[in-house]
């Protein structure tokens, strides 16, 4: 093979002219020396530039390159007479060899370098900075004025021919192209980015491998190659992989390949003829549908859903340990099962594994599974707070309603472990408005219609647990919104509290309670109130009569017996500061004004 032959010609004739004159040919690069007695300027080096030209003192520039020594030497003097006396006393000698020559490409630092004479392609490369990952090395190109020369750097670094590796001259240039697997973005690559879509340079000359292996991606093609180490070059079959299905297009035509077969064997006649530009796939693993008179369905919360092949009557406790269990979401409690009767109609089951767990019993209540027959293993809500984006989903008959005042109104999972006060909590519990007194639970699930009051305030300030109702599926709370009652409810039952108050409006009232309870849960007086004298207007059952409080008094002698006495549909006022004049005129019709008059005096109460 005739390597480099422009190149090669040059360089011999260069080396025959040189030869024959006996003497160096001046090249760009070469270090002169310069004698000329009696003159400083001459003692330093003179080298001959990237213009063939060397800089004299007084002179200039003066092209050199190409010329034996001796030619040189004559034409310096010549040039040098015209600013100099004796210049026929110069001297010239060659006292370095060196080599400029400029590396582009897939360089960290391309450019210009200067090299010492017969430097190689690789010295050139590491004064360039070395090679950028992604460069590729099997088409590097040598320029030389307008001949280019393309070499297998790559195969000269696996094997150490230097026959491979070109002589460069002054002036060459040495480019380095990046690697079709960079593609037209610059980005940073490291070897194993590099590689992991494979390692072809030349579409025609690679072989495509993907589908399921861990590194798709197109090869370079190396002759023996079989698809085993194409596989391997791609890093293997994934643990998807349908082995026994591998696709290999050749020629335009599939050819199947059986790994396994391959594997098991070790028959290479099962191996398929690989040539460049064949495409291997690796398909998916795909199951065959069991279906049919001996498979049992397993769907839901199961950590392998599925069917599976069964002979004759299982249980359910072996399906489910054959799907691998149920996942730690999985409403155990609520096991459905479609056992399949006839071939033509199915029943559907509920079995509560959850119950049998805790309590045990006899195992041939674990139901009978047959071929045939679906087993759906559903989800439990992922939190009790947080299950509205699934209550929809969500059975009524599992299901239990809180409204009104709670923090978190709506829909929420029941089962047996639960109570009233969990509900309540999932709920977010009361809120400050909530009137814990009157806490309504309609049943639902019952025959008949029936609801049940809560006094919550009773259980909390005694803790009997009997007091809580048992909530079921259906039933639905209702917690109303404190002092909103009084609109349903005659006044006759209720005691009014009007003007300076924080809360006016109807309270319910007992015997166990006082003025000062009843000013309390309505607010309390306000800022502006005339608290020295508080109208209580009593109903009797001869005429109603008004009597006045005096709250500063009480709250500075703590006399209990000055308590005004409060009944059901009795009406309490607290006039304002800017009333104190006809509140003294109240007190002075000694503590007994009849409603009529009270009418009169302020209006309609």
């Amino acid at each position: 093979m005739l390597r480099f032959p422009v190149l090669c010609f040059l360089a011999i004739l260069m080396t025959c002219a040189s030869a024959r004159a006996g003497e160096p040919v001046l090249r760009v690069g070469d270090v002169l020396t310069l004698g000329f007695p009696g003159e400083a300027a001459f003692g330093e080096d003179f080298q001959i530039d990237r213009e063939g030209r060397v800089a004299l003192p007084e002179v200039g520039g003066l092209a050199v390159s190409g010329l034996p020594l001796s030619e040189a030497r004559d034409a310096m003097k010549r040039a040098l007479s015209a600013a100099f006396r004796d210049s026929e006393n110069l001297t010239v000698a060659v006292k370095q060899r060196r080599l400029m020559v400029t590396v582009l490409g897939y360089v960290r630092q391309p450019g210009p370098v200067e090299l010492p004479d017969r430097a190689s392609v690789e010295e050139a490369i590491n004064a360039a900075g070395g090679l950028i990952p992604g460069a590729q090395l099997n088409r590097l190109q040598l320029r030389r004025g307008s001949d280019v020369v393309t070499f297998d750097f790559k195969k000269y670094l696996d094997t150490g021919d230097l026959s491979l590796s070109p002589r460069l001259e002054p002036l060459d240039i040495l480019f380095v192209p990046a690697s079709p697997l960079t593609g037209n973005v610059q980005v940073d690559f490291d070897a194993r980015t590099l590689t992991a879509a494979g390692d072809a340079d030349d579409e025609g000359q690679s072989v495509k491998v993907f589908g399921e292996v861990n590194r798709p991606g197109s090869f370079s093609y190396k002759p023996g190659s079989t698809v085993v180490d194409l596989l391997m070059r791609a890093g293997g079959v994934t643990r998807y992989a349908g082995v026994e299905q591998i696709r290999v297009i050749n020629d335009g035509a599939p050819v199947l390949f059986n790994l396994k077969r391959y594997l098991d064997t070790g028959d290479a006649n099962l191996l398929p003829n690989l040539a460049p530009g064949d495409t291997v796939f690796v398909p998916q693993e795909v199951d065959g549908i069991k279906g049919g008179a001996r498979s049992i369905y397993i769907l839901g919360a199961v950590v392998k859903p599925g069917s599976f092949e069964v002979s004759g009557a299982t249980t359910l406790l072996d399906v489910l340990s054959a799907a691998g269990g149920p996942t730690s979401e999985a409403d155990t409690a609520h096991i459905q099962i479609l056992t399949t009767l006839d071939g033509r109609s199915a029943t559907p089951t509920v079995f509560d594994l959850t119950e049998f767990i805790k309590n045990g019993g006899a195992l041939d209540r674990i139901p009978k599974v047959n071929a045939g027959d679906t087993i759906v293993v559903p989800a439990l809500p992922d939190d009790p707070t947080d299950n509205k984006a699934r209550w929809t989903r969500q059975p009524t008959e599992r299901s239990i309603y809180v409204f009104g005042q709670v923090g978190a109104p709506g829909r929420y999972a029941f089962d047996e472990s639960l109570d009233f006060l969990d509900i309540l909590s999932a709920a977010d519990g009361p809120t400050d408005n909530a009137d814990l007194r009157n806490i309504r639970i309609s049943h639902r699930g019952e025959p008949s219609a029936r609801v049940t009051r809560l006094d919550l305030t009773v259980y909390f300030e005694t803790g009997d647990e009997s007091l809580l109702p048992r909530v079921r599926p259906r039933d639905v709370i209702y917690i109303p919104e404190k002092n909103r009652q009084w609109l349903h409810e005659s006044k006759e039952s209720t005691v009014r509290v009007l003007g300076a108050i924080g809360a006016p409006g109807r309270y319910r009232f007992d015997d166990t309670m006082t003025i000062l309870d009843l000013l309390a849960e309505a607010g309390g007086p306000t800022s502006d109130a005339y608290q020295e004298k508080i109208i209580v207007v009593n109903v009797t059952r001869s005429a109603p009569v008004a009597r006045t409080f005096d709250l500063v008094a009480f709250a500075k002698n703590g006399d209990f017996a000055a308590l005004p006495v409060l009944r059901a549909g009795d009406t309490v006022y607290l006039p304002t500061e800017d009333q104190r004049p006809w509140a003294m005129f109240a007190s002075g019709l000694r503590d007994a004004v009849s409603v009529l008059s009270l009418i009169a005096l302020f209006g309609a109460l």
